[in-house]
């Protein structure tokens, strides 16, 4: 064999050899070595699985607990995150999981929770949001920091004062009687109530923030409706980066 055959396929070897290191080492060796690090300092958590981490597991414990009936309690935490619910009660208040391959530190002690949101000296920083929540919530005051979200906080101060919330009563009436005006015409007939106060609250923003035209901030909540059952459904899936723009090319 030449010694230029040798070369073209050495090359493409070469490629195929780094990336490999390089999968193994975002997707392996870096998980297992935090996981190692913070068990250490005493954090436990369910444990690291190959490239899916724990999204597999807390599937599964949501699917459990959504295919169970719900009593009359207001202890709704074990059915909205039972997930977390199992694992504190197993772990501790604070415990380590896996978002795929991405380590988060799951808190619920309330001194550290205290601590973290007042954030004065801007040592926490937010986490890079996923894909999903990027398309849901744009560049939302709940995902940015620095200067936007200051300036973000100082309108929301601002819409959410007491003088401005009262100028919104006449237009929570008016979606209210509607509401109820509603109800009177299905008397003997069972109402889904919650599904009845999701369509009141975006009827109370639509009135607030869009006025006489709230028809159309109507038909932006029923698109973000559709967005959030996607990313429901979707936000426990792991892609891996390399077939996802393979899958990508196929599909071109």
């Amino acid at each position: 064999m030449s010694a230029l055959m040798k070369l073209v396929l050495l090359v493409p070897c070469s490629f195929f050899l780094l990336a490999l290191i390089k999968f193994l080492y975002d997707y392996l060796w870096t998980p297992l070595r935090i996981q190692r690090m913070l068990n250490s300092q005493g954090i436990r958590g369910p444990p690291y699985r190959f490239i899916h981490g724990n999204n597999r597991e807390v599937a599964e414990i949501r699917q459990e607990a959504s295919s169970k009936p719900l009593g009359l309690t207001h202890d709704i935490f074990p059915r909205v995150q039972p997930h977390m619910y199992t694992w504190i009660n197993k772990y501790g208040k604070n415990y380590l999981a896996w978002d795929g391959v991405r380590a988060e530190l799951v808190i619920s002690d309330t001194e550290l929770i205290r601590e973290i949101l007042r954030n004065s000296e801007s040592v926490y920083r937010k986490r890079k949001p996923t894909i999903y929540l990027s398309k849901m919530f744009g560049n939302g005051i709940s995902l940015i920091e620095g200067e936007k979200w200051a300036k973000q906080r100082k309108l929301a101060n601002r819409v959410f004062h007491g003088e401005s919330l009262k100028d919104m009563t006449s237009a929570v009436i008016a979606s209210v009687e509607k509401m109820l005006g509603k109800w009177k015409g299905q008397e003997g007939k069972e109402i889904e109530v919650f599904g009845e106060f999701k369509l009141l609250t975006s009827e109370v923003i639509s009135r607030t923030a869009f006025g006489s035209s709230y028809l159309e901030g109507e038909k932006i909540f029923a698109m973000l409706n559709k967005m959030s059952l996607i990313m429901r459904r979707n936000i426990f899936k792991t892609s891996i980066p390399f077939f996802q723009y393979v899958s990508e090319i196929l599909n071109a």
